[in-house]
């Protein structure tokens, strides 16, 4: 029986419940495990992406109560990594209490992952990330003058750094990811959406900009040549009509019919739009190959086609 190969898209919510101790955050991590390693027994190779929002919004937040001249601040693209490290270090350990339990051998490993943009995506031009803390508009116009950061008011909450969102172009550890997938290992990659990074002539070189987790999974899904990329979210499955008495759930659905639907703005351009778009992007890459959005709950049943909405050509 040939073995698939499939990159699931973790959402933020399967790594913090509210709670953002560390020790919460781990107990959380284990819970998510326990379902992934119920899908690895199933004769399946994995690539594992997830989240890191309110990780990197902390880490942020402690960078800037500790500001001083000695210990300046890091840049976004450096507490990206870090959230990569942490959130790797943290998911290794409890895939690897999964797997022990089950009487499992594999190796798991977390891969700190820079993706590439292009300088020139217009994303550059129109920053709408929001990230990191509140201000309020004095303090928010204050920083602007002294810093090159753009602010926006943020649904009546207050103002909040934006940061552009470019789509990723190219992962740069692509080939080190696939080689370690097809050795047969659990592999964590592009965390948060990868660090971003512009190629240069001396290089690569960091940028301040966040990539949207969905985005790099079907980039890192098409270049490691997977056969399924696996979008996890809070519900098991797409609506139409959401929140309607016309409610419909999606169960096979094809990429003409989700173009009709997106053309109808059926789906939020903050949440559910990015991963239909980055589903459609993924299936069209080749005939053989299926996207599937779901529940975390509902994984195992969905990769059996019993569950979840599954997308193809």
């Amino acid at each position: 029986m040939t073995r698939k190969k499939i990159v699931v898209a973790l959402g933020g919510n399967a790594i913090q419940s509210g709670d953002a101790t560390a020790k919460a955050q781990q107990e959380a991590l284990e819970r998510t495990a326990e379902q992934l390693v119920a899908i690895i027994e199933n004769n399946v190779d994995v690539v594992i992406a997830h989240g890191n929002g309110p990780q990197v919004g902390n880490i942020l937040l402690q960078q800037k109560a500790a500001e001083t001249e000695k210990t300046p601040a890091m840049p976004l693209d450096t507490c990206g990594a870090m959230s990569q490290g942490m959130i790797g270090y943290w998911m290794e350990n409890a895939i690897e209490k999964a797997l022990k339990k089950r009487g499992i051998e594999k190796d798991v490993v977390t891969v700190i992952t820079r993706v590439e943009v292009d300088e020139e995506d217009e994303a550059f031009e129109n920053p709408t990330k929001p990230i990191g803390p509140f201000y309020t508009e004095e303090e928010a116009r204050k920083l602007m003058e002294t810093t090159k950061a753009t602010f926006k008011e943020d649904a009546g909450r207050g103002w909040r750094r934006v940061v552009p969102s470019p789509k990723p172009v190219s992962i740069h550890e692509h080939k080190v990811i696939n080689a370690l997938v097809e050795d047969g290992d659990i592999v964590i990659a592009v965390g948060g959406g990868g660090i971003p990074v512009i190629d240069s002539k001396d290089g690569l070189i960091g940028t301040e900009a966040v990539i949207d987790k969905d985005f790099a999974a079907q980039k890192l899904a098409e270049l490691v040549d997977a056969d399924i990329l696996v979008i996890l979210t809070a519900v098991d499955y797409v609506y139409v009509n959401f929140n309607t008495p016309d409610q419909k759930k999606l169960e096979h659905v094809t990429v003409d019919e989700l173009t009709q639907y997106i053309q109808e703005n059926q789906f939020a351009p903050g949440s559910m739009l990015p991963k239909i778009q980055a589903a459609i992007n993924f299936v069209n890459t080749d005939l053989k190959r299926k996207t599937i959005i779901t529940s975390l709950e509902k994984v195992y049943e969905a990769l059996e086609e019993n569950a979840g909405t599954i997308i193809s050509k």
